[in-house]
């Protein structure tokens, strides 16, 4: 075990290297590097920091409002269709936002077709609405994107406690709108809170969107300072101050997740004779509109555009994408994703394993903190993750130019799955947490006392108990990596293309219509923790 516990450790501590080598960019600040960070203090950081910041609240607010409207809906009322919405409402999940962004842009262009044929119809040759790729339409795809975060968490907050107290305030004469805005949603603060978090850490963590509509956001200025202006110091300075933008909201999503777990854990007492308020007439129509829209806008809608992008060019016999590229992308995405997945389950099996006796020892202690730096991996945006990981390769081929260091992790898959390790491990390790709470300690104990070793007691025990979540860890980790582009871009293999990277370079060579096919795969393959996770909501009591 100690053996273990020691490689263990070693593992964490060479994931935290990105991490710990974008702040320790700080750590050798000369001349020169205060130079730049004035430099751009006096040109690019204040428009960064400004639209970083704009799309940052009109997200959060629109998530927020959308999210926690959509999940009082399905939660405290009963309408027509609302078992289809309880799900449905998870569909945007599957949807990367920067594949919104193509599906969007293509749809509602002026040369698109119905942009053509509704100018036709109104009778004017000029622009119907303005260029869709602009900050207030990056926000709005981020809206419907992320608002799941949350409504999931909304949803469980409020559960069967928020109906049974709408019934006693009922009973007491408070109104609907008081009852929904002083006794429901007060108790999902936590919730809300958390889930808005979590999407402001995607938005600040995006560089599909943001690049593609020519945003100036942290995220675009790391790969611009980088592989645009080759000038690391600039990108590791843009880097340190998103990760510490990231982290502040990290620390503010576990506090509002503690605080949420307190609230949920003084539940009243079940009973049957609550029940969700019955909607009629114009309120029932406006309940299916507000749940409808975002799953039409937000999922169906751009599927069907992109599905008829891609029949149309068949039909037609113009698809220029090649199919043997196209197979030979899908399969180099499928064997990245399903190493990385492999490779962080076995990693978090394992880790979980050795944490679930507790610290003992300060080798013990040191590898609980390590796992916990770990688990802060997720929140970390690619763009940063790639610069952390460049800054120290760089700087050891510097100190030793022979050893070959760069050849063997820049422009490799090896430098690709670890930098997916660095950022999903933390997905894999949850899922499996989450299983292991399941299983009692004492099962350990009793296979102890029968002198089975830990090795076996893991193998013959703990596997079997722990499948499922080994399964839907295994999953998680490998529809991120489909979906992974800013790390992606900057690492990939000279020659080697996953289907993010091709639809990304499809769409900014405006060939839209080719970017739907691999865009449509990854969407595909999105669905599938989508599917399991509306199962697992619709088996709760």
């Amino acid at each position: 075990m100690t053996l273990l516990r020691s490689t263990l450790l070693l593992l964490c501590l060479l994931l935290a290297v990105p991490v710990l080598g974008v702040l320790g960019a700080w750590l050798a600040l000369d001349e020169a590097a205060l130079g730049v960070l004035r430099h751009q203090w006096e040109t690019v950081l204040p428009g960064y920091a400004g639209q970083s910041l704009v799309l940052a609240l009109g997200v959060g607010l629109g998530v927020m409002v959308l999210g926690s409207a959509t999940a009082a809906a399905v939660t405290l009322f009963e309408f027509p269709g609302r078992r289809v919405f309880e799900w449905a409402l998870l569909l945007p999940l599957a949807m990367p936002a920067y594949v919104l962004a193509y599906a969007w842009t293509d749809a509602l262009q002026f040369s698109s077709p119905l942009h053509g044929a509704l100018r036709e119809l109104v009778g004017t040759p000029r622009a119907l609405w303005p260029d869709v790729r602009s900050l207030p339409f990056a926000v709005a795809l981020f809206v419907l994107c992320l608002y799941p975060y949350v409504y999931l968490l909304t949803r469980a907050a409020l559960g069967e406690r928020a109906v049974r107290m709408m019934e006693a305030a009922r009973l007491l004469g408070a109104p609907m709108r008081r009852r929904v805005l002083e006794v429901a949603l007060p108790m999902a603060r936590p919730a809300i809170a958390a889930g808005t978090a979590l999407a402001l850490m995607e938005t600040l963590a995006d560089y599909g969107v943001g690049s593609y509509f020519g945003l100036t956001t942290f995220s675009t200025g790391i790969y611009k300072a980088w592989l645009v202006m080759n000038d690391r110091v600039a990108a590791a300075q843009l880097a340190s101050i998103l990760l510490v933008v990231v982290a502040a909201l990290l620390l503010a999503e576990r506090a509002a997740q503690q605080r949420l777990r307190f609230a949920g854990s003084k539940t009243a007492a079940q009973g049957t004779e609550a029940r969700p308020h019955r909607l009629h007439g114009a309120a029932a129509v406006a309940a299916i509109a507000l749940c409808a829209l975002p799953v039409l806008l937000g999922f169906v809608l751009p599927v069907l555009w992109l599905g008829h992008g891609v029949w149309n060019e068949w039909a037609h016999g113009e698809f220029g994408l090649p199919w043997e590229r196209f197979w030979r992308w899908s399969l180099a995405s499928f064997q990245l994703a399903a190493l990385a997945a492999v490779v962080a389950t076995g990693l978090s099996l394992a880790l979980a394993f050795v944490l679930r006796g507790g610290a003992r020892g300060l080798l013990g202690r040191l590898l609980s903190a390590a796992a916990r730096v770990l688990s802060l991996g997720y929140a970390v945006p690619g763009a940063v993750i790639a610069v952390g990981i460049l800054l120290p390769v760089g700087w050891l081929q510097q100190q030793w130019p022979g050893a070959g260091v760069t050849a063997v992790v820049t422009g490799t898959a090896l430098g690709l799955v670890y930098a997916y390790l660095v950022r999903f491990t933390a997905v894999a390790l949850q899922s499996v947490e989450a299983g292991y709470a399941r299983v009692p300690l004492s099962v350990d104990e009793t296979a102890r006392m029968l002198g089975s070793p830990p090795g076996r007691t893991f193998l013959a025990l703990h596997l079997p108990l722990l499948r499922r979540s080994a399964g839907a860890a295994a999953l998680l980790v490998f529809v991120d990596v489909m979906k992974e582009l800013p790390a992606t871009l900057v690492l990939r293999p000279f020659g080697s293309d996953t289907l993010a990277v091709v639809a990304y370079n499809l769409a900014r060579d405006e060939r839209l219509a080719e970017a739907a096919l691999p865009s449509l795969a990854i969407v595909a393959v999105g669905l599938l923790p989508v599917i399991l996770l509306s199962r697992a909501l619709r088996a709760d009591p």
